[in-house]
Formats: structure tokens, sequence, C-alpha cells
């Protein structure tokens, strides 16, 4: 009887499975096809081109209906279009011999002032006497969620006509008109519900929990998160004296390159950011003639495809191919290693930073002790005012509730009689439960407040709003909970928060900050390099959310937003800072500038740590955090070319013939001993190095061409940071330059030495003439 139970099951799921499994292969999906660089053509041509492709594998019965599933079509700085396809007809088109790769098109997530003034006086030179040779206008493309352009830092007053080479639109919607757009916010576009945009055709995954935008709201470049506004505004925002956010933070709010354009390119809404319509915004962007591309959106870190399949470091190389220097967040799944993405060498990876600012919510306990924790809230409760009893979540939970579940502000854990009235204790021991939930859950529970002890995150303030919230460390919060065991009716008030300048240390790599190697490539050192990203005070739209507004005060023109997003335009910004003093540079000799003058000690003039307060390393932090000022005068550059990407693309692994369709060289061929991914550090002229392997009694060469940008009858002199146990010598010891622009090549040769440990071990070269200091760190994995 069992048996035949058991058979009649199987029967039946075989039945209803086996038709669900045809239906999925039959069932059409947003597909992005890559064909490499652009065959050249008018947008009908190649839009005809794309449709008679289609025809060779598509089932549709006339051109019309073909024509309907093309939702992107890619001419400008690569080719290639988007579709509505069935599995069977992505799977036939991966063959076709135009066809370089064919990926499903996936949902992106965004990676969600004072820090500027922190950058110059980290510099340790004068602002005001360099700042006046970067003026001019380089204009910022900024492909994120859109603009609010009446928000003061897009004011264009005293700047010159539009340059005449910018060939961008401003697209108008139901809540955006043309003159929306000034001489600072050149251009607007969006991706959303027009045709032409696949951005409505698949779902994407949500960023907050929160649905997709009405296609009305999706319809206009207007920013409906604030998330592309904070950015770009953090990029080359006017300054606006004045700034603050419900009197935090007071000051003048400017971005990195205030005499710079913006044009925006709105990709992702609440529901998230599709694939197909950031390479159409990339596409645009480089067509438009932007000088730098500002993206703070990414993958998740545990789905990385290859280099070839990811429509970020597709798009990035073509506008690189074209000179346009492209500036990614590099993700905020950190502490954890191998999380850092978009790690192409030719995307310039940001990591973020603290600055020497924090935002202090203090907690005063019955006993006059003060427990200083991090957060922002507006709260009413004072020192004169009422206290309020302690109770720990653990003596709050509800009938049936686990302790562990009510320790962790769990929804649904405490009990409300319980609390009400109270400030509650919980601690983070769920990573699952965010502080966002946890608020909410004390909140709807009748708490007065809310005590989180919990080292994660704690460099990051939590914004609570008008709600008593305060964050404190484990250590700390052992403080308070021993106070509550010790005291019969114990009591305290959650003071509201107050801004501490000058904090230190400063920097710290933030606690959420993606760290490296890369997970598709150990052979490039990633991120790149840091910048302020945690606490940054910068235009938003204004809200309309009543419980972010303290009472009787007006929404905010700014909001202070953490994350490797935030910094990422600091990052644009300081590249179009350079390019504006440099016009002729290359976009892979602006990185190099900014990496080798980077800042590696912080305001105690100690090196810069980790969250942890380990010792910051190259895969926490790349080459350091970024210093503007000194990257007008790196001395010596390291120019990475387009042919040194293709043979990168040869050593990771890829087929001559793949590689041509890319560059759209039909000479190009790999170099010899492609592929082989060991000879990518010595194959790719780049100012930072990482050797994967290094094999004891196998010494490891990589080459580099350094140029000189600095006076003529130059000498360097090279010193070394070697750990113990790795021998690292450099040949030659001294560069010589007679000339400016002139290069000079050496070779730094790695082995193990006596006392070796197994793993990574970091350095740097540093070359010298006195004046200029060109700093290359460098991390070899021992074996």
């Amino acid at each position: 009887m069992v048996n035949r139970a058991h058979f009649v099951i199987l029967v039946l799921a075989y039945r209803l499975l086996v038709p669900l499994s045809a239906e999925a292969q039959h069932a059409k999906e947003s597909y992005v096809v890559y064909l490499g660089s652009p065959s050249g053509g008018d947008a009908e041509a190649v839009r005809a081109s794309h449709l008679q492709m289609l025809s060779s594998i598509a089932v549709q019965s006339d051109e019309e209906e073909r024509a309907s599933t093309v939702t992107q079509s890619y001419h400008h700085a690569f080719e290639g279009f988007a579709a509505e396809l069935t599995e069977e007809e992505a799977a036939a088109l991966s063959g076709h011999e135009r066809v370089v790769s064919v990926f499903r098109d996936r949902a992106l997530q965004l990676h969600t002032t004072r820090s500027w003034d922190f950058l110059d006086a980290q510099s340790g030179l004068r602002a005001e006497r360099l700042g006046h040779r970067a003026t001019g206008d380089v204009i910022i493309g900024v492909i994120d969620t859109g603009v609010w352009p009446e928000a003061p830092s897009f004011n264009d007053a005293g700047m010159r006509g539009v340059p005449a080479r910018w060939r961008g639109v401003c697209m108008e919607g139901p809540d955006f008109k043309k003159s929306d757009c000034n001489k600072k916010l050149i251009g607007a576009r969006y991706y959303g519900s027009q045709p032409d945009s696949a951005a409505s055709a698949s779902p994407n995954a949500s960023l907050s929990g929160a649905a997709p935008l009405p296609a009305e709201t999706a319809g206009s470049p207007r920013d409906t998160v604030g998330h592309g506004t904070h950015c770009a505004s953090t990029a080359a925002g006017a300054a606006v004296a004045g700034a603050d956010y419900y009197g935090l933070a007071r000051g003048t709010a400017k971005g990195g390159a205030p005499a710079s354009r913006v044009a925006t390119y709105k990709v992702c809404t609440l529901g998230g950011c599709s694939s197909s319509a950031l390479l159409k915004a990339v596409d645009d962007a480089v067509s438009d003639g932007v000088d730098v591309i500002s993206i703070s959106i990414g993958m998740s870190s545990a789905l990385a495809s290859d280099f070839l399949s990811d429509p970020i470091a597709l798009g990035a190389f073509h506008a690189n191919q074209r000179g346009v220097l492209v500036v990614c967040s590099g993700g905020n799944d950190g502490p954890t290693p191998y999380t850092v993405v978009n790690s192409a060498p030719w995307i310039l990876t940001v990591a973020a930073s603290t600055i020497d600012r924090t935002f202090q919510s203090s907690v005063v306990l019955g006993n006059g002790n003060v427990i200083k924790g991090v957060a922002i809230n507006f709260s009413n409760q004072s020192l004169s005012g009422e206290r309020y009893p302690l109770v720990t979540g653990a003596e709050a939970a509800g009938r049936y509730t686990p302790v562990s579940e009510a320790s962790n502000c769990y929804p649904g854990s405490l009990d409300a009689q319980k609390v009400a009235g109270k400030i509650v204790v919980c601690v983070g021991t769920n990573s699952m439960v965010s502080r966002r939930v946890k608020k909410l859950v004390a909140e709807g529970s009748g708490a007065s407040g809310l005590v989180l002890i919990d080292d994660a995150q704690k460099d990051v303030a939590f914004d609570a709003g008008s709600f008593a919230f305060s964050q404190v460390g484990n250590d700390v919060g052992a403080q308070i909970l021993g106070y509550m065991i010790s005291t019969k009716n114990p009591t305290a008030v959650i003071l509201p928060t107050e801004d501490v300048k000058e904090f230190k240390p400063a920097p710290t790599v933030a606690s959420f900050s993606a760290r490296g190697p890369g997970g598709l490539t150990e052979s490039v050192l990633k991120p790149d390099l840091m910048a302020p990203g945690v606490s940054i005070l910068a235009a938003a739209m204004p809200s309309t959310d009543k419980a972010e507004v303290p009472a009787g005060k007006k929404p905010s023109a700014f909001a202070i937003k953490s994350g490797t997003s935030m910094a990422c335009p600091h990052v644009a910004g300081a590249g179009a800072f350079v390019k504006s003093a440099h016009p002729g540079w290359s976009s892979s000799m602006i990185r190099s500038a900014l990496m080798t003058t980077a800042t590696t000690t912080n305001n105690h003039g100690k090196p810069v740590a980790s969250s942890t307060g380990a010792v910051a390393t190259g895969h926490d932090m790349g080459a350091g955090e970024i210093s503007p000022l000194r990257a007008l005068s790196p001395g010596l550059v390291f120019d990475t070319t387009t042919k040194d990407y293709l043979n990168f693309l040869c050593y990771y692994g890829y087929k001559d013939k793949l590689v041509r369709k890319v560059s759209g060289d039909a000479g190009f061929a790999c170099p010899p001993g492609a592929p082989s991914p060991d000879l990518i550090a010595t194959g790719l002229n780049y100012p930072s190095i990482s050797v994967p392997r290094l094999v004891s009694g196998k010494p490891v060469a990589v080459s580099r061409t350094a140029m000189n940008v600095g006076p003529s009858n130059a000498t360097y002199v090279v010193a070394v940071e070697a750990p113990p146990g790795l021998s690292v010598k450099v040949s030659p010891e001294r560069l010589v330059f007679s000339r400016r622009w002139t290069t000079a090549a050496y070779k730094v040769t790695f082995a193990t030495a006596a006392g070796v440990s197994k793993g990574y071990a970091y350095g740097a070269v540093t070359w010298s003439d006195g004046a200029h200091s060109v700093r290359t760190p460098f991390a070899v994995n021992v074996v």
C-alpha cells in the first residue's frame, strides 16, 4: 500500500513537473546579447541587423512581433541589444558567429560636507594654492536613480555656457521639464517605462523590501529614491553654505569638482536596476560626451560572473576605450574577504572609509555614567526630563517566545506590556534582523527608546528619526548590562544626537566596505583605493515620510548616507578635478595619479586601520585614501593601454577570436604564453601589483613602465616596504628621466625568505625624487 502511494505521488509529480519544465523553457525573459565593438552604421541600420539576427533563431511570425521583443539597442561605444527571449532562443543566439556573449538581464543593486575638507587636510597641502589649477568643463555622468533638480547643489550661478561638445539631452517626463536642466545639470535621461527599455519588462530584486515604483513615476529622470541625487551632488555639487541635516553636520556642502557639469542617467528605482538599461546608459553617456562615469551599482559578490557577461565590466571597457574614466563602488559585503565587485582592471574600484566626524548619541544611566553611543536621533529626551526604566529584550520576551529572539528584538518577540514606556536593550547576535527592523519592533511595542549592543556596523550611524536610539559596542554594552544587574530599578535617557568633529582616528576602513581579493582574478589588486563613504552629507530629495522628519521641521534638502555608493562619487569628483587640470591625460593616467598619491596614515600619524582595529591591507583599502590635491602633481604615472586590457583578457583565458570581437581590431593576436593567469601581474602596466602564487624557490618577476609627468631631468630613487619573510628586489634602483613624457621600465622580483608565512603579505615600492613620492602597493600570496 505504501509503495503504491509512493508510485502515485511520483506519477503525479512527473506529470506536473514536466509541463512546468517545458513551460519554463519557452517562457520569455530579458537577455542581453553582446556583440563587441561597434560595426558602424546609423542607429536604424544597426537595429535592422539585430532584427535580422533574431529572425534566424526566433519563432515570431512577422517582423513587427520580432521588433517588439527588442527592448534596447546599443551602437555607440559597443554593439548589442536586449531582447525578450526564451532559454532556447538565447542558447541559439550564443552560437551565432557575431555574438560574444548572451546573459540574463540581471537585477543589480545600489551600493547604498565635511568629507572634502577632511581629504584636503589629510593631504597636508594648501587647497587655495593648488585648487585654482583645476577648473574647466569636465562632464561627469552619474548612472543611478536620477536627480532632484531643485536641490541647491545643482544651482548654476556663475557658470559659463554648456560646453559645445555636449551632445546629450534633457528628457522630459510628467514631473520633469527641459527647463529643470541648466548649466550645472546639463543632461538627464531615464530608462524606466519609455519605449526601448527593458526595465519594465522583467521584475527586479528589491533593494529595501519596497515594491517597484509605478510606471508613471519611473518614466521620468526625477529621482524618487534619493540615492542618485546624493551621488551626483557629492561628485560635482555647487558649494551650498549653511547646509545641514536638521542641525547636524552644519557647514558648506560641495562636490569634489564643483566647476564640473553633471549629466544623470536613471536606470534604477526602488525595485532595482536593470542590466540592459545600465548598458544603454553607458552607451548613451559615451556618445553624449561625458569625461567621467560614476556607477554606485553592482551585483552581489556571490553572483559574480565572468568579465564578458558582466554588464558593468562590458560597458566600462568600451567607455575606457574611448577615453572615459569609469569609477565604480566596490560593494557593501565587507568585511569578509573575496567580496569586492566591479573588479575589472579597466574600472577604478572604490572602497569606503570614515571621516573625522561622528554622530554621538549618549546614553546617560541612572547612576550618572555617560555611555557614548553612535546614532542619529532627534528624540525629546533630556537630562532635565523624565528618566525611563531599562529592560532587556530577554526580560520583555512575549509568551512562548525564545529568549534568543527577544534578545535580538526579533519581530513579534516583545511583550508590549513589559516594554511600554521603557528603554529596551537588545543585542545584535542575529545578523538577519537589521537595525531598522529592531527599531521598528521596539517602537511598535511602545518602547520609549532602544539601546542596541552590537559591534557590527557601529561605525555607521543609523538614522532613527525622532525615536530615541543609540548603538554601543559589546565592551561598552557590558557596562550597561552590569548596571542593570546591580540596580533594583535601573533607568536611563538617550540624548539627541550631536556631531563630534575632529574625531580620531580617521580615516578607518568602513566595516561594510567589500574586501579583496577579487573573486574573478587575484592577479589585480582590488579595491584600487578608498574614499569617504560613512555618514556623508549631500543633496537629497525632500522626504515624504513623516517618521523621518523631526516634529516642527520641514523636510531637509540634504541627507546623511553611508555606503561604497557614497565613496564612489568622491573618486569620480576627484577624477574630474584632476582631468580639469590635465585635460590631455588618459583615464588610466588619472587613475594612476589618484592611486600613487593616496595616503596610508590617519590623523594620528599612524597607519590606517581596518574596522577590526588591525592595520589595513591592500585588500582592505587598495592604495589608500584618495588625496585629490596631491594627485594634481604625481610625478610619475603608469599608463595602462587598451592593449594591456586585451592582453589581460587573453591571459585570463579568452580566445583570440573572442578578444578580436571585443576590441574591434581584426589584426589583434593574443601574446605568447596566453592563456596563463600567472602572466597577468606582469603583463598589465598597473599602478599596483598582485602576485596570486609565490612558491618557495620560484621567484616571480613583475615589470612596470613609469612615465614622467613632472619636471625634466628628474631622478627617482626606490624604497621598498617588505614584510618579514619576503624578499623584494627592484632593478634598476634609480630611474632617470631627461624630459617630460619619457618613460622608464623596471622590474620587481619577489621571493620567499627565512621565516616566511603562508598567505598574503603586503608592502609597497615607492619612487621619490625628493619632491614627489610615487607609491605602488603590492600583495603577494605565499603558497
